[in-house]
């Protein structure tokens, strides 16, 4: 070790330890600082990046319960509007059967009355049928000459047979 010592001597060793404090206080001026000003803006520049992302993230959570709210309350809308319709469409059609029953009554009536009126002029012409017959046949009974019993029954039958083919 002597030998190595020897060979570089104490006035190497001097100057070489010279330049390197130089060189350190040349570095600590000239570049540590701006390096250790890029490392300090850098190192806040990602916490500001860090602090946004956070502040984006609470912002799309807040947005997101947002719109669950408004999902939730057009659900609501839509099936009131749903249930708004049904009874529309219930009611619509109660009525309808309402005015289609009494429609129906109403034709009812009238057609009974219809009925009711032909079986009115039904008999009354089958009556006016029948009085005439009868007076028809009294005519001819009282008209035959009525001597004896089967002149008459022979009459009666005749007038029969007559009434029969009308």
């Amino acid at each position: 070790m002597d030998k190595l010592i020897h060979d570089f001597g104490l006035g190497l060793f001097f100057w070489q330890a010279a330049i390197f404090l130089a060189l350190l206080f040349l570095l600590r001026k000239f570049a540590w600082k701006p390096i250790l000003d890029a490392l300090d803006e850098r190192e806040s520049s990602i916490e500001d990046a860090l602090n946004n992302a956070k502040k984006a993230r609470e912002e799309m959570d807040l947005l997101k319960a947002e719109n669950q709210k408004v999902l939730k309350e057009a659900k609501i809308e839509r099936d009131n509007m749903l249930k708004e319709a049904r009874d529309s469409r219930d009611k619509i059609i109660e009525e309808a059967k309402t005015k289609a029953s009494a429609e129906v009554a109403t034709m009812m009536e009238i057609a009974k009355k219809s009925i009711e009126n032909e079986k009115m002029s039904a008999l009354v012409e089958l009556k006016n049928n029948v009085a005439q017959l009868s007076i028809e046949m009294a005519e001819k009974v009282l008209g035959g000459e009525l001597k004896d019993k089967p002149a008459q029954e022979n009459l009666v039958k005749s007038l029969i047979k007559d009434a029969n083919l009308s």
